[in-house]
C-alpha cells in the first residue's frame, strides 16, 4: 500500500512540475537526452551490453530448452496417468 501511495505522489508531482515547465522545457530536456543517447561512448556501451546479452542467451538456450522439454514430458505423463482409468475429476487451476 505504501508503494502505491509513493507512486501516485511521485506521478502527481511529476505531472505538476512538468505542466509548469511547459513545452519549451520539455523540448530542452528531450534534446539533451537525445544528445546523450546518440553519444558514441553511450552507443558503444549499449552495443557491448547487447552483445553480452546475446552471447549469454546463445549459451543458455540449450539448457532452457532441455528444462522446458523435461517439464512438458512430466505434465504429459501426469495427464496420461490421470486419463488411464482414474474417474475422479482433476482439480482445475
Amino acid at each position: 500500500m505504501r508503494g502505491r501511495i509513493l507512486f501516485v505522489a511521485g506521478a502527481a508531482a511529476g505531472y505538476v512540475l512538468g505542466a509548469r515547465a511547459g513545452r519549451r522545457r520539455y523540448d530542452q530536456i528531450k534534446a539533451a537526452a537525445d544528445r546523450v543517447w546518440n553519444d558514441r561512448t553511450v552507443q558503444k556501451t549499449v552495443n557491448d551490453a547487447v552483445g553480452t546479452v546475446q552471447d549469454f542467451v546463445k549459451d543458455k538456450a540449450p539448457e532452457v530448452q532441455e528444462a522446458v522439454v523435461g517439464q512438458a514430458k512430466k505434465v504429459v505423463s501426469k495427464v496420461k496417468k490421470s486419463d488411464d482409468g482414474d474417474t475422479t475429476p482433476s482439480p482445475s487451476i
